[in-house]
């Protein structure tokens, strides 16, 4: 169920650990100063934050370049257009009180057309980062667009890798990340279209442990412009963004119903051989990507 991936986080950043170590992380964001503080979590040996850290080397991805450039050109384009967009596309949005109005978030969504991060970005009211093929690059204005809006260049040929340390650059600059957790736009003629999750978005969750992650079920935007059919939008058709709960990793992974990991269990783990941790771990991604795609049709992607 959707309301299985709902809890409270606010207990993170009011911690008596995150007052006592801010002072020492004060030029970093958000999440890289409850990570730091967690790393300063030795007379905390009984916490999840804590176990998980044992395992650091298992599951870390750096940023690829550290950060974001500032893209005050944005916050324009999103003022102007974004209402228009809603107008006109007659974007119906729920459960939009579940997004974070700051601080590192992934907003996740089935993929069924190119319009898809548009109807995102408009109706989620956060300026909201994609990767992007390198392809949507080569033409100078797309570029120049790409940049303006802080869409982020990824080269295929380099691998998955490159991409989510891309994709790590939004969460540590304390930002949204928009993704698509199948990986590819759905090529299904019928019903269901939505296709199996990728564990990416796992992996990245697992980094960033307290990103919050919001699945998003679309709904009509195939029928706004069909892949492979469409060469404009219809822009009349009505479209639905269906926003459910937030969670984040660190919460996922000791829910009974999520993970069901315990700092003991964890610290068990972490004294296993290398390639047992890692299938471990791998497992976990992949019940987190299974329920979280379970919650995107459980808010009606078709």
């Amino acid at each position: 169920m959707v309301d299985d991936f709902a809890f409270d986080t606010s207990y993170l950043a009011n911690s008596q650990l995150h007052k006592k170590t801010y002072f020492l992380a004060k030029s970093l964001s958000n999440t890289q100063r409850v990570i730091a503080a967690a790393k300063l979590m030795n007379h905390q040996p009984g916490s999840i934050e804590h176990a998980w850290l044992m395992l650091e080397k298992h599951w870390k991805i750096e940023p690829r370049n550290g950060g974001m450039s500032y893209t005050p050109g944005y916050s324009l384009i999103r003022f102007i257009f974004s209402p228009i967009i809603r107008a006109l596309a007659r974007v119906k949005a729920t459960g939009s009180e579940h997004i974070p109005g700051s601080g590192a978030t992934i907003l996740a969504a089935n993929h069924l057309s190119h319009v898809d991060p548009i109807i995102v970005i408009a109706s989620s009211r956060r300026k909201v980062h994609y990767l992007a093929k390198d392809a949507h690059f080569k033409n100078f204005y797309l570029r120049m667009f790409m940049n303006l809006t802080g869409q982020i260049e990824t080269r295929r040929e380099e691998g998955g890798d490159d991409a989510l340390a891309s994709a790590a650059d939004v969460l540590v600059a304390d930002a949204a990340l928009g993704i698509f957790p199948e990986g590819t736009r759905s090529k299904r003629t019928e019903e269901p279209y939505l296709l199996p999750g990728k564990t990416g978005i796992a992996r990245l969750a697992a980094s960033y442990p307290t990103a919050n992650v919001v699945p998003i079920a679309l709904v009509g935007t195939r029928e706004m412009m069909a892949p492979q059919k469409d060469k404009l939008p219809k822009i009349w058709r009505s479209v639905g963004v269906n926003y459910g709960q937030k969670i984040t990793w660190f919460d996922w992974l000791q829910s009974k119903d999520g993970g069901g990991m315990t700092p003991e269990s964890i610290e068990q783990l972490a004294m296993l051989d290398d390639h047992e941790i890692k299938s471990a771990i791998a497992k976990l991604y992949r019940k987190f990507t299974d329920q979280l795609m379970q919650s995107i049709s459980s808010l009606g992607a078709p």
